[in-house]
């Protein structure tokens, strides 16, 4: 609703006032224009330079392909007639990091969600400073990000002096867009250097480390105004000036926002590339030791989980390798593939395992086995891969009731694909019928920063996702249990090949 207004006039106002949500993945800048009442208007894509994303991307490229989908998204809605300007625009984006200069620009090449940069200086760090970083951070173990990244910069002294603010690729567009320089609480605490609970930078590891304490942007709210939409901006990408923009956050994140609310009676899985899987807690140290802990976007809340590594991403490359099968085919394998097992893990394993090292594998393959059947084990080993996760999350005790899974994302699109991932989790499973939840809850945090949604679970409510419910087979999900043992008996196994130490764990 507008602010201070009341009677007719306000409920008129709400009518016609809407919000811009962005949205950044490995593969596309998406953007829409949401209504007050959670209703997509108008949307644009953008696909991304086939670089973007993964280890490394170009961040101007980045900002050039957002400004492009804007623009779309504008010159579109002004052929439907005129509309008041939007109240605000919020982005949620894959994390990593971009190093810029004082006018903003980057000095190399951008981190994306596997940077590898700086991992042997991190566990370079004494025993000691890891344990504080670690317990602060709320992070099982030592992973990439901002803290790694600015160790391997101190070994280029031409590079460090240059450096002013290291930012997430989200914050380095809002920083462009806006001229503020400032992060949310959720993509600082992928840095490894933000005392999670505190919501705050970690100044005695700054300190303890050397590094320059500017480099690290104030911390707000995902849901909070940072900044205002500049001139330069504006005519870029078509939208006026002035706009306000929301501060953001981290795509995986945003989506399971989106998708739990305030709600504790369930675990979400916005499915990807990789998996980003969580369920909110009232307290962070209620996490299960292998979970990392991130800021809720509802406020006093955590969300305990992660992100698996490559899971639908595996999928994806194997597809491109064997072809298109369509689900008729699929659905027609049996459990287990007919022997055949795929560990997805090809850049390493993250929640729950945290090995980097660990690799991708086709296992027990004969010749009888088709395409077919190389893309259910695939789907398989996906599914596996989660539910080590979500059975840290929620133990899957037979005596007590599991909770419910919300699938989100690419998974969802398919209910063949959605009901194995019941029968695998062996659990009920909620599968939304709007792929777009990171962007959808995007256009969430921009209802509740420009003050037309009372809070997140009020956006969720005029947003109002559809769910279908899919329970297990229960023939097909005792079938699972088993195949799992057998599935992670066999990457043990394997994993020595091409395998270093894992991640030391806090």
């Amino acid at each position: 609703m507008t602010t201070g207004a009341s009677g007719d006039g306000a409920a008129s106002s709400e009518r016609t006032a809407s919000v811009v949500a962005v949205d950044i993945g490995t593969s596309a800048v998406r953007a829409a224009l949401v209504t007050a009442q959670g209703t997509v208007a108008v949307g644009s894509r953008i696909e991304r330079d086939p670089a973007g994303g993964g280890e490394y991307f170009d961040a101007e490229t980045l900002l050039k392909e957002v400004l492009s989908a804007l623009a779309a998204l504008a010159d579109t809605d002004r052929a439907h007639g005129a509309r008041p300007a939007p109240a605000a625009i919020a982005i949620s984006a894959h994390i990593g990091t971009v190093a810029v200069d004082a006018a903003v620009r980057p000095i190399e090449a951008g981190g994306g969600w596997s940077d590898p940069r700086g991992i042997p200086e991190l566990h370079a760090i004494n025993e000691r400073l890891q344990a504080n970083l670690l317990h602060a951070a709320r992070r099982p173990a030592l992973t990439g990000g901002a803290l790694a990244y600015a160790l391997e910069l101190r070994r280029s002294p031409d590079l460090t002096a240059r450096v002013r603010h290291l930012l997430s690729p989200k914050d380095f567009l809002i920083a462009r867009l806006t001229g503020e320089i400032v992060t949310d609480t959720v993509d600082a605490a992928y840095t490894l250097i933000s005392d999670v609970t505190a919501r705050a930078w970690n100044s005695a590891v700054v300190e303890a480390l050397g590094l320059d304490p500017a480099w690290f942007p104030r911390q707000v709210a995902p849901s909070e105004i940072v900044g205002r939409l500049s001139r330069t901006a504006a005519e870029a990408c078509l939208l006026p000036a002035g706009t306000p923009v929301v501060a953001g956050g981290p795509d995986g994140s945003v989506g399971i926002g989106l998708l739990l609310g305030s709600s504790t009676t369930a675990i979400a899985d916005v499915a990807g590339t990789t998996d980003v899987v969580g369920r909110l807690i009232d307290h962070a140290d209620l996490a299960p030791a292998q979970a990392l802990v991130n800021p809720a976007l509802v406020a006093g809340r955590w969300v305990a989980g992660g992100a698996s590594g490559m899971t639908g991403g595996a999928v994806a490359q194997w597809r491109s390798l064997v072809g298109a099968v369509d689900d008729g085919k699929l659905a027609q394998i049996p459990p287990g593939a007919d022997g055949l097992l795929a560990l997805p893990t090809m850049t390493g394993s993250r929640f729950p395992r945290w090995r980097p090292a660990d690799r991708g594998a086709v296992i027990g393959q004969r010749p009888e086995h088709s395409a077919a059947h190389l893309l259910r084990a695939a789907q398989e080993g996906a599914a596996f891969t989660v539910r080590e996760g979500i059975d840290v999350l929620d133990s899957p005790d037979p005596d007590t009731a599991r909770l419910p899974v919300v699938l989100a994302g690419g998974t969802a699109r398919s209910m063949t694909t959605a009901q194995l991932r019941a029968d695998v989790l062996h659990r009920t499973t909620l599968v939304c019928e709007e792929p777009d939840v990171t962007l959808l809850g995007a256009a969430a945090l921009a209802l509740v920063g420009s003050g037309l949604a009372r809070d997140l679970d009020d956006a969720r409510a005029r947003i109002a996702c559809e769910f279908q419910q899919l329970d297990p087979d229960p023939e097909r999900a005792q079938c699972y249990d088993a195949l799992f043992d057998t599935w992670r008996a066999a990457r043990e196994a394997v994993e020595h090949i091409g395998s270093a130490r894992p991640l030391r764990a806090g």
